[in-house]
Order: C-alpha cells, then sequence, then structure tokens
C-alpha cells in the first residue's frame, strides 16, 4: 500500500495538456491575471482538440444503421441469387417434358459441335494433302533437274574423255607409223 502511495505519478489526476504547464508556472512569479489569461486559453484549447476527437471518434447515427443493414443485407442477398442460381438449373428437369426438351437441346449442341470439328479436320486435312502434294512435286521437279543436270555433266565428260582418247590414240598411232617408216627406211638404206 505504500508502496503504491510512494509513487506520486499514479495519484495525480490527467489535467488537459495546458493546465499542468500553467499550474508548474504559478511558482514563476507571474501575476495572477496572466496566469489566469493563461490558463483559459489553455482550457478552450483542450475543449477544441476535445470536442474535435469526440466528433471523429463517435460515428453518426445514418452511418451505424446503413453499416448494420449492409451486414444484413449482403448474406441475404447471397443466399437468394444462390437459390435463384440452384433453381434456374433445377427447373429444367423437373418433368419429363422439360428434360427431353434439354435433352434434346444438349444433343443438337453436341451434333454441332461435332460437325464443327469435322469440318475443321477436313479443312485442315485438305491443306495438308494440298501441301504434301505441292511439297512432292516441287522435290520430283529438283530431283529430275539434278538428275538431267548429272546425266549432261556425265555425257560432257565421257565425249571428253573420248576424244582424248581418240587423240592420243591417233597421235601414238602416228609416233608408231612415222617410226616403222623411219626403221623401214634405215632398212632399205642398209641393203
Amino acid at each position: 500500500m505504500f508502496a503504491t502511495l510512494a509513487h506520486f505519478s499514479l495519484l495525480e489526476p490527467d489535467y488537459p495538456k495546458g493546465l499542468k504547464t500553467h499550474m508548474a508556472s504559478r511558482s514563476n512569479g507571474s501575476s495572477p491575471k496572466t496566469q489566469a489569461k493563461r490558463t483559459k486559453t489553455n482550457a478552450k484549447r483542450t475543449a477544441g482538440s476535445a470536442g474535435r476527437t469526440a466528433k471523429a471518434a463517435a460515428p453518426e447515427k445514418g452511418q451505424v444503421q446503413t453499416i448494420a443493414e449492409t451486414a444484413v443485407d449482403v448474406p441475404v442477398g447471397t443466399v437468394l441469387s444462390v437459390a435463384d442460381r440452384l433453381s434456374d438449373l433445377v427447373d429444367p428437369w423437373t418433368d419429363r417434358r422439360s428434360a427431353e426438351k434439354q435433352v434434346k437441346a444438349y444433343r443438337t449442341r453436341v451434333e454441332r459441335t461435332l460437325k464443327r470439328a469435322e469440318r475443321r479436320g477436313t479443312t485442315a486435312r485438305r491443306k495438308a494433302t494440298t501441301e504434301a502434294k505441292r511439297t512432292r512435286t516441287r522435290v520430283e521437279r529438283e530431283a529430275r533437274k539434278r538428275q538431267r543436270t548429272v546425266e549432261t555433266t556425265l555425257k560432257r565428260n565421257r565425249n571428253d574423255a573420248e576424244q582424248r582418247v581418240r587423240k592420243a590414240i591417233d597421235e601414238q598411232s602416228t609416233r608408231a607409223q612415222d617410226l616403222v617408216d623411219q626403221v623401214t627406211e634405215q632398212i632399205s638404206a642398209l641393203r
């Protein structure tokens, strides 16, 4: 108990901001009139700031009502939306006629989707076939062109080789004949 009383700060009342300062400055020798004026000014400041704080902290009655209504309306609206969606999903299946109608609509949609897929597949197959034919034709054309080029080059090289061989044979024949003639002349000259 005495330990608690020893802490004077715990027993001190909460004075407004300027009032405590004013009380501490009373002993500095200011005149009572000046001190009174200072106290009045500080009290006005404190009261003004307290009023502003109270206005900012306390929401208006309309705001509280709006928040409460929103807190109730959102879940109720959500439940109603879910119930509407469920009834929209379940309603077509409640009686035989509407269920058959729904099944027919689904069948029509599926058939339409399949036909669309088939058309796209046919178009893609045709394009691929056409592209393959074009590629094959181009490759065959290039192969024929290269074959002709090779055949022409071979024929030209063979002709050139044959001409060189004939020329070489002719030259060798001529040389051999010349040698035979020379030898024959020398033999005839010796006789």
